[in-house]
């Protein structure tokens, strides 16, 4: 008999309640929720895809305004090779509710196109929106040792999120609750 070590949980909503979810028409009626959630979490795992088609994920601390997203990250870091050759990330936040046990989790899915925004007026409100935002979602990015040129930095680089599908759900997913899904309609 094998002994067990530790439990893993596979998680996939369209598995795990039949594929149901709760399609909303409009980013505002989630916007709370999704502000709340990604408040709280900060940290994600992101997602990119390298020039062979291999994922490759890393713990990043994105910044929303709304339904926009921003990374400040370094321009020349795998990442940014990766997203030269496919411009697409997916991000995973999870919060693992420790004071409601396992069924408690909160998770927040987002798929987006990203872009680098190189004016320098954009990097510098970037800049300063994370500077000017409390803890935790802000902090002062000259704690950088590659940035410490302030936004002119040429190390110093923003990518602009911009979803095409937000997901928000939880372990309770499994039990029947119906994940919150909103999709961008161009």
């Amino acid at each position: 008999m094998r002994k067990l070590t530790a439990i893993s949980v596979c998680y996939d909503t369209a598995q795990t309640n039949g594929g149901l979810t709760m399609e909303v028409a409009s980013f505002a009626e989630i916007e709370d929720e999704f502000a709340a959630r990604t408040r709280k979490i900060v940290w994600c795992s992101v997602a990119t895809m390298d020039r062979q088609g291999r994922p490759r994920t890393r713990v990043l601390h994105p910044i929303w305004e709304g339904v926009t997203g921003y990374i400040a990250t370094g321009r020349s870091s795998f990442k940014a090779k990766h997203l030269a050759n496919k411009p697409y990330v997916s991000l995973m936040y999870w919060h693992p509710d420790l004071e409601h046990g396992l069924a408690g989790a909160q998770l927040v899915y987002v798929e987006a196109r990203t872009e680098w925004l190189d004016d320098p007026a954009d990097r510098r409100r970037i800049w300063d929106l994370y500077k000017n935002t409390p803890p935790p979602v802000g902090y002062d990015p000259a704690i950088v040792p590659a940035w410490k040129d302030g936004p002119e930095s040429g190390e110093f680089g923003v990518l602009r999120l911009t979803p095409w599908r937000i997901e928000l759900t939880g372990i309770a997913a499994m039990a029947g609750q119906q994940p919150m899904v909103w999709r961008n309609q161009p």
